[in-house]
Protein backbone atom coordinates (compact mmCIF):
# COMPACT_ATOMS: atom_id res chain seq x y z
CA UNK A 1 0.00 0.00 0.00
CA UNK A 2 1.54 3.27 -1.11
CA UNK A 3 1.27 6.43 1.01
CA UNK A 4 -0.22 9.62 -0.37
CA UNK A 5 2.56 12.25 -0.09
CA UNK A 6 0.54 15.03 -1.71
CA UNK A 7 -0.64 16.28 1.71
CA UNK A 8 2.85 16.59 3.18
CA UNK A 9 3.70 20.19 4.04
CA UNK A 10 7.41 20.79 3.45
CA UNK A 11 8.78 23.85 5.21
CA UNK A 12 11.85 25.74 4.00
CA UNK A 13 15.12 24.65 5.60
CA UNK A 14 16.99 27.01 7.95
CA UNK A 15 20.08 28.77 6.70
CA UNK A 16 22.87 26.35 5.97
CA UNK A 17 24.41 24.24 3.26
CA UNK A 18 22.34 21.49 1.74
CA UNK A 19 22.62 18.99 -0.99
CA UNK A 20 21.26 15.61 -1.93
CA UNK A 21 21.19 13.61 1.30
CA UNK A 22 22.83 16.14 3.65
CA UNK A 23 22.25 19.38 5.47
CA UNK A 24 24.84 21.41 7.39
CA UNK A 25 24.31 24.36 9.71
CA UNK A 26 26.00 25.99 12.69
CA UNK A 27 26.30 24.08 15.97
CA UNK A 28 25.00 27.03 18.01
CA UNK A 29 21.80 27.07 15.94
CA UNK A 30 21.19 23.35 16.49
CA UNK A 31 21.94 23.56 20.23
CA UNK A 32 19.73 26.66 20.61
CA UNK A 33 16.88 24.96 18.77
CA UNK A 34 17.21 21.81 20.90
CA UNK A 35 17.36 23.76 24.18
CA UNK A 36 14.41 25.98 23.29
CA UNK A 37 12.17 23.05 22.40
CA UNK A 38 12.99 20.71 25.26
CA UNK A 39 12.69 22.77 28.44
CA UNK A 40 11.55 20.97 31.57
CA UNK A 41 9.52 23.23 33.85
CA UNK A 42 9.84 23.28 37.63
CA UNK A 43 6.61 24.81 38.98
CA UNK A 44 7.04 26.76 42.22
CA UNK A 45 3.41 27.66 42.85
CA UNK A 46 2.14 29.21 46.06
CA UNK A 47 -1.29 30.60 45.21
CA UNK A 48 -3.83 31.36 42.46
CA UNK A 49 -1.27 31.59 39.63
CA UNK A 50 -0.53 27.93 40.25
CA UNK A 51 -4.15 27.07 39.38
CA UNK A 52 -3.82 28.93 36.07
CA UNK A 53 -0.61 27.00 35.41
CA UNK A 54 -2.51 23.75 35.95
CA UNK A 55 -4.93 24.85 33.24
CA UNK A 56 -1.98 25.66 30.99
CA UNK A 57 -0.69 22.10 31.33
CA UNK A 58 -4.12 20.59 30.64
CA UNK A 59 -5.38 19.39 27.27
CA UNK A 60 -6.98 22.65 26.13
CA UNK A 61 -3.73 24.63 26.14
CA UNK A 62 -1.24 21.73 26.13
CA UNK A 63 2.15 23.17 27.04
CA UNK A 64 3.63 19.89 25.82
CA UNK A 65 3.61 21.19 22.24
CA UNK A 66 6.41 23.57 23.30
CA UNK A 67 8.64 20.72 24.48
CA UNK A 68 7.69 21.29 28.13
CA UNK A 69 5.60 18.14 28.49
CA UNK A 70 7.27 16.85 31.60
CA UNK A 71 6.90 18.83 34.81
CA UNK A 72 9.84 18.22 37.04
CA UNK A 73 9.29 18.46 40.75
CA UNK A 74 12.99 18.01 41.33
CA UNK A 75 15.08 21.11 40.67
CA UNK A 76 18.02 18.96 39.61
CA UNK A 77 16.05 17.70 36.63
CA UNK A 78 14.59 21.04 35.52
CA UNK A 79 15.96 23.97 33.55
CA UNK A 80 12.95 26.34 33.55
CA UNK A 81 11.75 27.64 36.92
CA UNK A 82 8.23 29.07 36.92
CA UNK A 83 7.63 31.06 40.10
CA UNK A 84 3.90 31.61 40.53
CA UNK A 85 2.19 33.42 43.35
CA UNK A 86 3.01 35.33 46.50
CA UNK A 87 6.48 34.74 47.90
CA UNK A 88 6.74 35.54 51.58
CA UNK A 89 10.09 36.56 53.01
CA UNK A 90 10.18 33.30 54.98
CA UNK A 91 10.18 31.45 51.64
CA UNK A 92 13.18 33.34 50.25
CA UNK A 93 15.80 30.80 51.43
CA UNK A 94 13.73 27.94 49.99
CA UNK A 95 13.33 29.61 46.59
CA UNK A 96 17.05 30.46 46.48
CA UNK A 97 17.89 26.85 47.39
CA UNK A 98 15.66 25.52 44.60
CA UNK A 99 17.32 27.91 42.13
CA UNK A 100 20.82 26.92 43.28
CA UNK A 101 20.03 23.22 42.83
CA UNK A 102 19.10 23.66 39.18
CA UNK A 103 21.84 22.83 36.67
CA UNK A 104 23.09 25.37 34.16
CA UNK A 105 21.74 26.50 31.82
CA UNK A 106 18.63 27.52 33.75
CA UNK A 107 15.96 30.10 33.11
CA UNK A 108 13.31 31.77 35.29
CA UNK A 109 9.80 33.00 34.50
CA UNK A 110 8.01 35.19 37.07
CA UNK A 111 4.33 34.39 36.60
CA UNK A 112 1.76 36.92 37.83
CA UNK A 113 1.83 40.22 39.66
CA UNK A 114 2.86 38.73 43.03
CA UNK A 115 5.99 37.00 41.74
CA UNK A 116 6.88 39.98 39.55
CA UNK A 117 6.31 42.83 42.00
CA UNK A 118 4.61 41.63 45.18
CA UNK A 119 1.19 42.32 43.69
CA UNK A 120 -1.38 43.87 45.99
CA UNK A 121 0.52 42.67 49.04
CA UNK A 122 2.70 45.68 49.84
CA UNK A 123 3.52 44.45 53.33
CA UNK A 124 6.59 43.77 55.42
CA UNK A 125 6.21 39.99 55.04
CA UNK A 126 5.91 39.71 51.23
CA UNK A 127 8.85 39.84 48.85
CA UNK A 128 8.31 42.68 46.38
CA UNK A 129 9.41 40.74 43.29
CA UNK A 130 11.55 37.63 42.98
CA UNK A 131 14.13 39.57 40.97
CA UNK A 132 15.39 40.81 44.35
CA UNK A 133 16.76 37.31 45.08
CA UNK A 134 17.16 35.46 41.75
CA UNK A 135 17.64 36.64 38.14
CA UNK A 136 14.44 36.61 36.06
CA UNK A 137 14.37 36.11 32.29
CA UNK A 138 10.67 36.66 31.51
CA UNK A 139 7.86 38.40 33.40
CA UNK A 140 4.25 37.34 32.80
CA UNK A 141 1.81 40.06 33.97
CA UNK A 142 -1.65 39.46 35.36
CA UNK A 143 -3.50 38.66 38.54
CA UNK A 144 -3.74 35.78 37.83
CA UNK A 145 -2.52 35.59 34.24
CA UNK A 146 -4.56 33.59 31.77
CA UNK A 147 -3.10 30.36 30.38
CA UNK A 148 -2.54 32.13 27.05
CA UNK A 149 -0.31 34.65 28.81
CA UNK A 150 1.73 31.89 30.44
CA UNK A 151 2.16 30.24 27.03
CA UNK A 152 3.28 33.57 25.57
CA UNK A 153 5.84 33.85 28.39
CA UNK A 154 7.15 30.38 27.54
CA UNK A 155 7.39 31.34 23.85
CA UNK A 156 9.30 34.52 24.76
CA UNK A 157 11.68 32.41 26.83
CA UNK A 158 12.09 30.03 23.89
CA UNK A 159 13.20 32.98 21.74
CA UNK A 160 15.74 33.99 24.39
CA UNK A 161 17.07 30.45 24.74
CA UNK A 162 17.26 29.82 21.00
CA UNK A 163 19.29 32.99 20.39
CA UNK A 164 21.50 32.77 23.49
CA UNK A 165 25.21 32.35 22.85
CA UNK A 166 26.73 29.03 23.90
CA UNK A 167 29.38 30.93 25.85
CA UNK A 168 26.95 33.28 27.64
CA UNK A 169 26.70 31.16 30.80
CA UNK A 170 30.46 31.15 31.25
CA UNK A 171 31.00 34.81 30.45
CA UNK A 172 32.21 37.49 32.85
CA UNK A 173 28.92 39.36 32.43
CA UNK A 174 26.93 36.32 33.60
CA UNK A 175 29.32 35.70 36.49
CA UNK A 176 28.88 39.34 37.58
CA UNK A 177 25.11 38.91 37.41
CA UNK A 178 25.28 35.88 39.71
CA UNK A 179 27.62 37.71 42.09
CA UNK A 180 25.15 40.60 42.28
CA UNK A 181 22.67 38.07 43.70
CA UNK A 182 25.32 36.64 46.08
CA UNK A 183 25.70 33.35 44.21
CA UNK A 184 29.17 31.86 44.03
Amino acid sequence: MEKDHSKVNIVPAPQGYQGHGFFATRLKDVVGLARANSMWPMPFATSCCGIEFMATMAATYDMGRFGAERNSFSPRQADMLLVMGTISKKMVPILRHVYEQMCEPKWVIAVGACASSGGIFDTYSVLQGIDKIIPVDVYVPGCPPRPEQILEGVMKLQEIVENESLTHRGSEKYEELLKSYNFE
